[in-house]
This record gives C-alpha cells, sequence and structure tokens, in this order.
C-alpha cells in the first residue's frame, strides 16, 4: 500500500479504477491505514508465537521452548515478512488493490481499537513535535520534475522531453537572454526622407518594424507590414499614412522571465515588446516567437544564417561575433561559459578585463583560450575562442556535452 505510485494510483482513481479508489481512499489517512494493518499483523505473529510455545512445551519441555522459538523465527521470515513484502513491493498495485477489499471493511470493524492506537501513536510524536498531518508534500520541485522527464526513456519522445524541460527552465531564463539587442534593431526613423523609408519597407525581411523619431530610444509605434500593404500600393505616399497604420508600442522591463512575459503577451494581445532598461532606455526588442523557440526550437527562417555569430576554423577554434549571446554560445557548442553575468561574449570579456581591451589581446576566459582579433567603437567585434577541453580532431573519443 505505502509503495504504491501516488500520482499513477490518482490518475487510475480518476479514471473509474475501483481498486485504485478504495486504495487512494485508504492512504488519505496513512496512520489509520498503518494502525489497522498493524493490529492485524501484531495480533497473528503474537498469536502464532503463543500456540507454537505452548504447542512446543508440551511435546518437548523446556527444549520446545528454543525449538518454538527458531521455528518461528524462520517460518515468520521467510513466510510472512520476506517473501509476501518483497512481492508486493516488486507489484505494488496487484497486491495493494485486492488488499484494500479486505482493509476498508476492517479499518471499519475495528475502528475503534485503530482509534485508541492513534490517539496513543500521536500523543508520542507530538511531545516531538510531529503531528499526523505533518505528512510530506507529494508536490514536485522543477529538479525533481526535471529527473522525472529525464528518466521518462522511450515513453516519452527525445524531441517532446526537450521541450518540456525547457518548459522547467523558462523560469530561469530572462527576456535579455533571447531580444534582439539594440545594436542590430531595423527600424524606420520616420524623420527620414519619405522614398527611403518606403524603399525600406519594400525590401525589408520582417513583419513588423518599429518607427522611432531620430533616435531610437523615442520609439513612437510599431509597424505591421500587413498595414503598409494598404498603401504601398499607392501612388502619393506621405508620412501621415505611416502614423496612422502603427500601433501603440509595447513597452516591458529588462530581466522579465520568459514564463512571466509568455503571459503577458497573451494578455496584452501582442507578439513584439521593446525591451527597456530602469532608465527607460531602449535595450533591445523581444518577440514571441522567440519565447517560443526556446520552447520547441527554431521554426522560422532566420535572417541571420547567412551570416552566423559562430564560424568554426581548425583544431577546435571558433570565429566569435562579439555580441553573440553565451547562451546560444553553450547551447551549440556545448560549452559552460556563465550565464548568471553579462549575457554577451563581448560583456564576459569585459567583465574579466576591466577595461576596454586592445586588438590583438589574449587572455583565458573560464578555461578557454581567447584571442581578440576586432575592437570598434569600444567594443569586442569579434574573437577567436579555442576549446582546449575538445577532444582532437581525428581522434575516436566522443566530445560530451552538458544537456
Amino acid at each position: 500500500m505505502m509503495t504504491l505510485n501516488r500520482y499513477r494510483l490518482r490518475h487510475m482513481a480518476k479514471n473509474g479504477h475501483k481498486g485504485a479508489k478504495r486504495a487512494n481512499a485508504l492512504l488519505q489517512r496513512p496512520d489509520q491505514l498503518i494502525g489497522v494493518i498493524l493490529i492485524g499483523n501484531n495480533f497473528v505473529n503474537i498469536s502464532a508465537s503463543a500456540i507454537a510455545t505452548l504447542i512446543a512445551t508440551r511435546l518437548w519441555g523446556d527444549l520446545g521452548l528454543a525449538i518454538a522459538t527458531t521455528a518461528l523465527t524462520i517460518t515468520v521470515l521467510v513466510f510472512s515478512e520476506v517473501t509476501p513484502k518483497t512481492l508486493a513491493a516488486l507489484y505494488p498495485e496487484r497486491v495493494a488493490f485486492p488488499a484494500s477489499v479486505a482493509l476498508v471493511p476492517l479499518l471499519k470493524l475495528l475502528y475503534p481499537f485503530v482509534w485508541c492506537v492513534n490517539l496513543a501513536s500521536n500523543s508520542l510524536l507530538r511531545l516531538f513535535g510531529v503531528t499526523e498531518n505533518q505528512a510530506g508534500s507529494d508536490h514536485l520541485s522543477r529538479e525533481e520534475l526535471r529527473t522525472l522527464v529525464h528518466e521518462a526513456g522511450v515513453r516519452i519522445p527525445k524531441r517532446h522531453r526537450q521541450m518540456l524541460l525547457s518548459i522547467l527552465d523558462l523560469e530561469k531564463v530572462t527576456i535579455e537572454d533571447i531580444m534582439i539587442p539594440r545594436n542590430e534593431i531595423t527600424g524606420i526613423d520616420i524623420e527620414d526622407d519619405i522614398d527611403e523609408i518606403v524603399e525600406q519597407l519594400r525590401s525589408t525581411q520582417h513583419t513588423r518594424l518599429p518607427v522611432y523619431r531620430g533616435d531610437i530610444n523615442n520609439i513612437i509605434g510599431i509597424l505591421h507590414l500587413r498595414n503598409a500593404a494598404k498603401f504601398l500600393t499607392q501612388d502619393e505616399i506621405n508620412k501621415a499614412m505611416i502614423m496612422q497604420s502603427c500601433r501603440e508600442p509595447y513597452f516591458i522591463p529588462e530581466g522579465t522571465p520568459l514564463n512571466t512575459q509568455l503571459f503577458n503577451f497573451q494578455k496584452e494581445k501582442r507578439r513584439i515588446a521593446v525591451v527597456v532598461d530602469e532608465y527607460g532606455d531602449v535595450q533591445g526588442i523581444a518577440t514571441l516567437e522567440d519565447i517560443l523557440e526556446e520552447i520547441v526550437g527554431e521554426f522560422t527562417t532566420d535572417i541571420a544564417a547567412t551570416s552566423p555569430d559562430i564560424t568554426p576554423m581548425d583544431d577546435n577554434r571558433y570565429m566569435i561575433d562579439g555580441f553573440a549571446t553565451i547562451r546560444t554560445i553553450n547551447k551549440i557548442l556545448g560549452w559552460r561559459l556563465p550565464t548568471d553575468g553579462p549575457k554577451t561574449l563581448n560583456g564576459l570579456i569585459m567583465e574579466l578585463l576591466e577595461t576596454i581591451p586592445e586588438n590583438p589581446t589574449c587572455l583565458k576566459l573560464h578555461g578557454y583560450n581567447v584571442e581578440i582579433k576586432q575592437v570598434k567603437d569600444n567594443v569586442v567585434k569579434a574573437a577567436i575562442v579555442h576549446d582546449p577541453f575538445a577532444p582532437p580532431k581525428g581522434s575516436k573519443k566522443k566530445k560530451t556535452t552538458q544537456q
């Protein structure tokens, strides 16, 4: 009864399994269940001991006491304890469900005795600061759920397991980890010439574009190209048409967990948000698709695929863009760079050096050898990173990565 899988038991009870319903009802009060089982168990064992002793002493006299003790101990251990309890532990449902048919009426019949035993037992437990209602919670923590998903094996396809694990990790990941950084934002400056704006609208590969006035910190709207199609076919286009087609921008603070922002997107009926810091300055753009890709993996065409941030070189070396995020580097290369500090390779290098480096500069970054190749506008634009933990190319040893 006590080794039943509680989650499987509840599932079977909800589906109408009578044995599961009885067992689940009994397990709601484990003190009473243990009480009725042990009353019967001890009554039988003590009675058997008394009867065996009485018979043995009449047959063999004083020697019968030793014979009865030895024989009964072996008999009880083999046939009443070890064998049946091992069988029940291996097949709990096969034993517990039929046993519940007898335990339910026994509990009702012996309830006065059970109540007295539980009263004495619970009173003793209270002396040690323990109450009968202080049972361990059946709720699983996030890490326990991760272990459960990992051990599901072939019952859950590998891709589905990865999706479940990604959902569990949403709370650990913030908007900063998945947003398009400020320097990579493609938008429309409403102060530009109207011909330049029209050309940009006709050639852009994005569905939604932020519209700003003069500076990216002054975003005044979000333009959906579906709305822009209404006036792009007209001969005369003015900026007023663009402004009328824009939707009010949706601002969110940096540091927002992805699970919270996913709910906020659903609540606000939005698909794109402008990320700002504590001073109100724009830090980047976050979209619903970016969050969903954290769960299911990439499912849309990546515009930046033609110029990847990570370029493999020889001897386990990689040319990495300074604005490549640490999470992306770890995910693609299987590295273990810290993610609890700066979000980009440039930020991680700056944090270590505590100054703006001059190229070429070499350093060891959390065990990885880094050669800075380009520094521009006070940021590291590109660096070559060597992975000393990877086996030499051509080696038969397989590289293992942290999942």
